[in-house]
């Protein structure tokens, strides 16, 4: 019946940083890794949030730090232990010009986790709830147990039409045909590889745009894109590479903008398949996963040094990391520091685990998503290299590998033996990577949505489903660390490090970084 979208990043939180009169000017945008879609709830990936976040609203945004603010909900309570009630915004306007109203709530919630061939589904968020319409502007969400986490969950869905998005393909977003919301900018076009372009909305219903066209051009090479913004090309780029921050810091015509976000970036490995595609014995010949094997994990966590990362990969500008989310975050433990760089005990641990001579592997990663991804592989390689286990390292585009490591191999099963990937918590807390991440596999309840080693342990599940049920804070805080703790000391994922980004823009442009890393041209401020 109608359609929506997102701009309530806009509304509240980064436009309130001073958008000023509206100007008809154009801004360009150079990022390092696009989106794979359009679609907005193809691929629960940060490129694509950010990405149509632009074009589709939420029910409830997110700010900078990702504080839940009013977006096409004005309001939202429990009004009983299993009942969520959502006021909605009256008088938004679908960039066709129809209604929004419960409707398209309604629509979304249904098509959101169930988007074929997705390769990290929405259902992390949805599963387990049902919304029903009240009038046009109220809705209820109802889950089968308390749910203190409801308005966290639905803030990282966009909103899209009945009318148009709900019986749409992911290629009719791709196309423009579906991509019709109420967000702050209208799609114009998308040619996958060279650019996205997207024009204001002028009737938008919180605080208009100051730009009145926005390009995105995907830009991977670091080094390209900075000498594009040092020509006057573009006027910002996202993902200032490491090696160039100190430059353009120096350089009076560019300002940076710089912030830690809530990615992770981690190593999930293989902890399923006895018979591991990825593995061999040193001299070729099949073996046992050893992955398998917690002291096998622990020692190849013991392998890593995350100092060295930092220092030498990162260039100073990461943390290391010892668990899912920095510090700060809601679930975070207080008892668990980063694990110490320890090459003998590795060894040790290998020995006693039955691997004294180690064996082969081969570590996958994308090479055009994360902060010097393809470089981070490789120093990881060298680590374990060290300590006898003979590590290959193979990277690939993102638009390739998601779709491998999540579902590559025969049954739709994940590919690769040993991956580095990140993770951001679009939640904002410590369930989004618990629930994604940690949590058996599950596609019926939603859980594990993006867990590529299927890590299963009973008592972190069970940690982790009595938080999402507490209602209490205090007590929920204290079962999400419970829960981060059992993960990390079952060595479910092995965390390496949290970014830290960095936006550069030509002068008289400001960028107000964000915790969820996204590049949003609502953003983009003069000064």
């Amino acid at each position: 019946m109608k359609k929506m979208t997102k701009a309530t990043v806009a509304a509240a939180s980064i436009l309130a940083l001073g958008a000023g009169a509206v100007a008809a000017e154009k801004l360009t945008i150079g990022l390092a890794s696009e989106p794979t879609a359009m679609d907005p709830h193809f691929h629960n990936l940060g490129p694509n949030n950010a990405m149509t976040l632009h074009i589709f609203d939420r029910l409830v945004d997110q700010n900078e730090k990702q504080q839940l603010v009013p977006g096409l909900a004005v309001s939202w309570k429990p009004i009983d232990d299993l009942t969520w009630e959502f006021k909605l915004r009256e008088g938004v306007k679908f960039h066709d010009g129809s209604d929004f109203t419960a409707d398209d709530v309604v629509c979304t919630v249904e098509r959101a986790p169930n988007v074929p061939n997705s390769p990290s589904s929405f259902g992390t968020y949805l599963k387990g709830k049902s919304v029903e319409k009240v009038d046009d502007y109220t809705v209820h969400f109802k889950t089968a147990e308390p749910y203190p986490l409801m308005a966290n969950d639905i803030s990282t869905i966009r909103i899209i039409s009945d009318e148009v998005g709900c019986g749409a393909a992911t290629e009719d977003f791709n196309s423009g045909v579906a991509a019709v919301g109420t967000g702050p900018f209208k799609f114009v076009s998308y040619t996958p590889g060279a650019s996205i372009v997207m024009e204001r909305n002028d009737a938008y219903w919180g605080e208009a745009p100051i730009w009145s066209e926005v390009e995105f051009r995907p830009i991977s090479s670091g080094p390209s894109r900075v000498a594009a913004l040092l020509a006057g090309d573009i006027d910002m780029i996202a993902s200032v590479p490491t090696t160039d921050i100190t430059t353009l810091a120096a350089n009076d015509e560019i300002q940076l903008s710089q912030g830690v976000s809530n990615r992770v970036i981690y190593l999930h490995m293989d902890q399923f398949r006895e018979d591991s595609p990825f593995i061999t014995a040193n001299d070729g010949s099949d073996i046992k996963n050893p992955l398998m094997d917690v002291r096998v994990r622990k020692a190849i966590s013991m392998a890593i040094s995350r100092d060295a990362i930092v220092d030498r990969v990162m260039e100073g500008v990461a943390l290391p990391a010892g668990q899912l989310l920095p510090e700060g975050f809601f679930g975070v433990s207080d008892n668990l520091e980063v694990v110490a760089y320890d090459p003998d005990g590795a060894k040790a641990l290998l020995a006693e685990a039955g691997y004294p001579d180690g064996f082969q592997m081969t570590i996958h990663g994308p090479n055009d998503r994360y902060i010097n991804d393809a470089k981070i592989a490789e120093a990881v390689a060298q680590m374990l290299t060290r300590v006898g286990i003979r590590t290959a390292v193979e990277t690939m585009p993102r638009s390739v590998y998601f779709g491998r490591a999540s579902r590559g191999a025969e049954g739709d099963l994940p590919e690769f033996s040993f991956i580095l990937v990140g993770w951001g918590a679009g939640s904002g807390e410590a369930s989004s990577p618990l629930k994604s991440l940690i949590h058996t596999f599950d596609t019926d309840k939603g859980f594990g949505s993006a867990n590529r080693g299927r890590y299963s342990n009973a008592e972190t599940d069970a940690l982790i489903e009595e938080a999402l049920r507490t209602v209490d804070d205090a007590k929920r805080q204290e079962l999400l660390a419970a829960a981060t703790e059992s993960a990390i000391e079952n060595v479910a994922i092995i965390p390496t490090h949290f970014q830290v980004n960095t936006w550069a823009a030509r002068k008289g442009l400001r960028y107000t970084p964000r915790t969820d890393e996204y590049t949003l041209a609502i953003g983009v401020t003069k000064d």
